[in-house]
């Protein structure tokens, strides 16, 4: 069991095993979608800067967007379990109902993609010892970043832009497709996705493979 959430790549390979990522590679995760405008609309700058991401999807949003849904992964993108209803201070919560939101989020991903997440993560970044554990009898791998834009707050394309050009090798960028107007981020991402790649930054997929037991 992972004794803290995974932040960057390299803390991804050692939680996964596998090979090295490559020294110029960043990630992008996308989270609180699927939604039905901001979702198709990133998907489509996505394909055409041949940009992998990472969506971390709400169980009660994929139900009633389910084409969305499985047209993130049609497109090859990877999913994460980000519980079915976006609890706050998921962390202090008791297992039975801390379980009930990773499993719910996880049946209703799979069923509608054929996709299983084995990647969880927490709404806010909101962690716990118990919550860790619970994650991990999931056998899920639980997964931060470190690069927040806050675009979830709605501050401004030029600040989220600032950003997240930012980023260095090895970093997890977080952004947002859900939980509302997201035209910032978008606007934003236009800018930040080929500005980094004309900067030798390689966009990653964070795989499925399982995690190595230690």
């Amino acid at each position: 069991m992972l004794k803290q959430p995974v932040s960057t790549l390299a803390d991804y390979r050692r939680a996964v095993g596998g090979p090295a990522f490559p020294s110029h590679a960043i990630a992008l995760t996308i989270d609180d979608g699927p939604h039905p405008v901001w979702t198709p609309k990133i998907l489509r700058l996505l394909r055409k800067h041949h940009a992998p991401a990472l969506f971390c999807m709400i169980g009660n949003q994929v139900l009633g967007h389910e084409t969305t849904a499985r047209d993130v992964a049609k497109d090859g993108h990877h999913l994460a379990n980000h519980t079915w209803s976006h609890p706050t201070f998921l962390g202090r919560r008791r297992y039975k109902p801390v379980h009930k939101e990773l499993h719910r989020a996880q049946e209703k991903i799979y069923d509608t993609t054929g996709q299983a997440p084995v990647l969880f993560r927490s709404p806010g970044g909101d962690w716990s010892p118990a919550l860790l554990r619970a994650s991990a009898g999931d056998g899920l791998i639980p997964l931060d970043w470190n690069k927040d834009p806050r675009d979830w707050d709605k501050p401004g394309v030029p600040h989220i832009t600032r950003r997240l050009l930012a980023a260095k090798p090895g970093d997890i960028l977080l952004c947002h497709d859900g939980g509302g107007d997201r035209s910032q981020t978008y606007a934003a991402l236009a800018i930040v996705i080929p500005a980094l790649q004309a900067r030798g930054l390689r966009f990653v997929a964070l795989d499925r493979k399982p995690p190595t037991h230690r």
